[in-house]
């Protein structure tokens, strides 16, 4: 079953390479959707995918690259499907 969560993750996830890693994490696993840092600090990800992927890739985000560190990765599923053609880094 197709499913979207919103995701955001504050921690240590700007200038340590967590957008790369997301997009290539996504890519490798099918999720479509984007990534993109916020002002004030935290990483924001909307990504569509089956519900077991998501998950699989939800645990991923709250890992991070080696030079990351989450503090908290906040989820809100949604109801309503977007349409994206693939990942991207905004």
């Amino acid at each position: 079953m197709t499913s979207q969560v919103h995701i955001l993750v504050s921690g240590l996830v700007q200038g340590v390479g967590f957008r790369y890693f997301v997009r290539r994490k996504a890519v490798d696993l099918g999720v479509k959707g984007w990534v993109r840092n916020l002002y004030n600090g935290d990483v924001e990800i909307e990504a569509v995918a089956d519900k077991l992927v998501l998950e699989h890739f939800i645990q991923e985000v709250k890992t991070g690259p080696r030079a990351a560190w989450v503090k908290d990765a906040r989820l809100r599923w949604r109801e309503e499907l977007e349409k994206f053609s693939g990942f991207e880094i905004r």
